[in-house]
């Protein structure tokens, strides 16, 4: 056939080109050096004469947001994720969000809340202390190794999709989620082009109820489908990931009927519940006993995306260490076993 064929994908949307959104090392440095691969971002910071090295969370301009009887957050380990899309697949069902086909797609208009963004290694990756030339670090190598990382909104307690919107339509939780109150935006987009994560989704239509969107809710028998506890968007307004906040409020309701506080695990959002690796863990970092809590350990492996904004995100992730070395190693000593 000589017809051409558009593809529509989403890895050329979002690109790392140099920045350290993936750390990854090697299981031999991370026994040696439990910081291996993800040493801590420092700012020079002027101190009377003289100039000391501070770490970017110690440094912020922001008055910090008070917090309640919980503080929600998500763990995502690099180790675990297969990047198999099951919590993009949970968190579309749970959240009702549009399936837009693969036309909007092109245009780069994908509505998912969650994306799992996959990342190659390449012959051109610079070296410790050394800058890499973005455009050849885009041709991945002959033997790559690949990375798949999920990313959704991170819930930034210096949040600075907050501090542009001109309606208020984004603000904080006491509990320290960003979230959304759809009826008061007006579709600026400033939060969009102000967050560092690229996680906001804008309803370019009324994709649940337009003909040229027929793929699943435009129908009574279609309607059926979606979580009656989650709102659909209309057109003109922003959404993104919401923490699953009816799961939360659903959770805290049922504690409070019982006249006691909520339970560890009793509140799951979609894709945590989902993930058959249990790379992502959701949990509540007021509670001392709680996973989550208990698994940041900024001295290790445990970081937040593009750390050195200093934004404060919600969701850290964890280094991933690879053991290719002693994969090599068990390999040739086989091949020269059986020579």
């Amino acid at each position: 056939m000589d017809e051409d064929y558009l593809f529509a994908a989403t890895q050329t949307h979002h690109t790392m080109m140099g920045r350290a959104i993936v750390k990854e090392t090697t299981l031999e440095e991370f026994i040696k050096n439990p910081n291996a691969g993800n040493e801590p971002e420092l700012l020079e910071i002027k101190a009377g004469k003289d100039i000391k090295k501070e770490r970017t969370e110690n440094v912020t301009l922001w008055t910090e947001h008070e917090i309640g009887n919980h503080h929600w957050g998500l763990s995502i380990d690099l180790n675990s994720c297969i990047g198999c899309g099951a919590c993009v697949v949970a968190c579309t069902a749970e959240n009702n969000v549009s399936v837009v086909g693969k036309d909007e797609v092109r245009r780069s208009r994908e509505m998912h809340w969650m994306r799992i963004d996959r990342y190659y290694s390449s012959d051109a990756d610079p070296k410790e202390h050394q800058s890499g030339d973005n455009a050849l670090m885009e041709i991945p190598s002959d033997m790559p190794k690949v990375v798949y990382q999920p990313v959704m909104c991170q819930h930034c307690n210096h949040a600075p999709c907050e501090t542009v919107c001109p309606v208020i339509a984004t603000s904080h939780s006491s509990e320290g989620l960003n979230q959304m109150t759809y009826n008061r935006c007006v579709g600026t987009r400033y939060c969009a082009n102000n967050c560092p994560y690229k996680v906001r989704r804008f309803n370019w239509f009324q994709y649940s109820d337009n003909k040229d969107f027929d793929f699943n809710t435009n129908n009574d028998l279609g309607k059926m489908v979606l979580n009656p506890d989650v709102v659909v968007r209309s057109r003109g307004v922003m959404e993104k990931c919401s923490m699953c906040v009816q799961r939360i409020q659903e959770g805290k309701l049922n504690a409070k009927k019982e006249g006691r506080q909520v339970k560890e695990g009793e509140v799951n959002t979609a894709c945590a519940q989902t993930c058959p690796t249990q790379a992502i863990t959701f949990g509540d970092y007021n509670r001392k006993d709680s996973a989550i809590n208990t698994m940041w350990k900024p001295e290790e492996r445990s970081y937040h995306l593009l750390g050195e904004l200093n934004v404060q995100p919600n969701v850290f992730y964890q280094t991933k260490v690879r053991n290719v070395e002693e994969v090599a190693e068990v390999h040739t000593k086989g091949a020269e076993k059986h020579s």
